[in-house]
């Protein structure tokens, strides 16, 4: 498809569900019962719009409750915010002390328990803790409704028998590792079919119980992602007013837990705009606050290195830098396909092969651009790789080659792509931030238009705007109350 032609997201399921109550949240935040006077007080203390009073001293205690408040919100949050959200094993870094220290120590146990076990008589002692363990495991996985798996493990893996067959030298441990393999069979999820069947063939019945404690664990956190995937629906619904009154506890214990917020609200406030006759005071404050907090959103995605972001995105400082990063890779990788694709000639550029592989090149070059300075020092690769691309399609297509001067021509005005005055750069950034704001301001999941000229760039450029969405929706919907107040507070007041 040409990039003359206004292209559309056809399928939205990027950005479909992002919008989740920020309008009927907002939509009631003068009136809203959650916005407390106790809130509204906290609000006016914290902004210093209060008359002097005495300092207020906080005690450790609800410094360490406002803490673990903010833990709490921050795993809540990650699950309204975070569509893939899923609990992941931990697992030290490579050739890493922690890592060689935990492997050492895994070793040495099963070395022991091995050791143990082949003595004559057999030492069971540790066995039977490990048994015990593994049952334990096993409960772990059940649910309500397996009463009668549940009866026979109590029978089968009894401590107590077990206890007596150990100490009469009579301890089938083989017999064991079988059964439980058998009842992690019945409970594992089908990803976990293939490590079942592995441990159905391992011989040596140390390795075997070895194989059994890992992948218990495996199938305990699919258990919390299966918990947490079915909890979703009610973690949503109760996210804002939840996070809503732990920020309220934050607030609480801060002179001013909102003097980078209300900045950044204020330094994208146009108090110019007079209030129509038409609307009362409180939709026309509303109204400006929703376009306000609109406009300072794609603020974020050009944020400051190292400056510090609004109070109400602490918990999404790490996604915002992603996005920006992110962001700023499509901005040089969108700029190198323009300015490819207006000097190798009308042949390539017909060619859409040819741009899907320049843009893959590019992407991959760009996953080592971490900050501007280092920038300049990618952009020399990313000439020669579209020199290459350009070489090996006209030499398949049977095009006419490049010349010297073409070579030179496009070296160089990809390498002018580093200096922050590029035209064609400050042209394609406008447009990403256009479209990003397209999408935010939409109060539907309509298709939008893609940035004229950056259609190679539709998957990348909607995925990351529906994770800002999803962000910056969530976030207005537990906020609006704050910003409804410093923008109105902002206003001259109504006669």
């Amino acid at each position: 498809m040409s990039d003359n032609i206004p292209n559309r997201i056809s399928d939205p399921k990027n950005v479909e569900g992002a919008r989740i109550r920020s309008q009927s949240e907002c939509s009631a935040a003068s009136d809203d019962e959650n916005f407390s006077r106790r809130q509204k007080a906290t609000f006016m203390v914290s902004s210093g719009l209060t008359s002097a009073s005495p300092p207020k001293f906080v005690s450790l205690e609800e410094i360490m409750q406002a803490a673990n408040s903010m833990q709490d919100m921050a795993l809540v949050h990650q699950i309204v915010v975070d569509k893939e959200f899923r609990l992941e094993r931990h697992e030290p870094e490579p050739d890493s002390v922690h890592k060689v220290i935990k492997d050492t120590m895994h070793r040495a146990y099963w070395d022991l328990l091995r050791r143990d076990i082949s003595q004559d008589p057999p030492n069971y002692d540790h066995a039977l803790v490990l048994l015990n363990d593994i049952r334990q495991g096993l409960f772990d996985l059940l649910l309500p409704q397996h009463t009668k798996l549940r009866q026979q493990i109590t029978e089968v893996l009894d401590q107590d028998l077990i206890k007596q067959q150990a100490e009469k030298g009579i301890l089938d441990f083989q017999y064991f590792a079988n059964y439980v393999v058998t009842v992690m069979g019945k409970l594992c999820a089908p990803v976990r079919d293939e490590k079942i069947v592995e441990l159905t063939k391992i011989e040596d019945v140390v390795e075997t119980f070895k194989g059994i404690l890992e992948t218990l664990n495996l199938m305990a956190l699919d258990m919390a992602n299966f918990a947490i995937e079915m909890a979703k629906p009610d973690i949503i619904a109760h996210s804002v007013e939840l996070e809503r009154k732990k920020f309220a506890d934050f607030l609480a214990i801060q002179p001013d837990g909102l003097e980078f917020t209300r900045k950044w609200i204020l330094k994208h406030l146009d108090t110019s705009i007079q209030k129509p006759s038409s609307i009362d005071h409180t939709t026309y404050v509303r109204n400006l606050t929703k376009e306000t907090v609109i406009r300072a959103a794609i603020d974020l995605i050009e944020w400051e290195l190292n400056a510090p972001y609004p109070e109400t995105f602490m918990l999404d400082v790490t996604r915002l830098e992603d996005l920006r990063l992110r962001t700023e890779r499509l901005v040089i990788t969108g700029t190198v396909l323009l300015v490819t694709m207006s000097l190798v000639g009308q042949n390539l550029n017909t060619l859409a092969s040819f741009k899907e592989s320049l843009k893959e090149h590019c992407c991959i070059i760009m996953q080592s651009y971490a900050e501007p300075d280092n920038l300049k020092e990618l952009l020399p690769n990313i000439a020669v790789q579209a020199i290459k691309d350009a070489k090996e399609n006209i030499e398949q297509h049977k095009f006419s080659p490049m010349s010297e001067s073409d070579e030179k021509t496009l070296t160089d005005s990809i390498a002018d792509i580093g200096n922050d005055s590029n035209k064609i750069k400050q042209l394609v950034r406008q447009r990403i931030k256009e479209f990003y704001e397209q999408i935010i301001a939409s109060s539907t999941a309509a298709p939008q238009k893609v940035p004229a000229g950056l259609n190679a760039l539709q998957k990348e450029l909607t995925a990351i705007a529906g994770q800002f969405l999803r962000i910056i929706s969530h976030n207005s919907s537990v906020f609006c109350i704050y910003y409804y107040d410093i923008v109105e507070g902002a206003l001259p007041k109504p006669a």
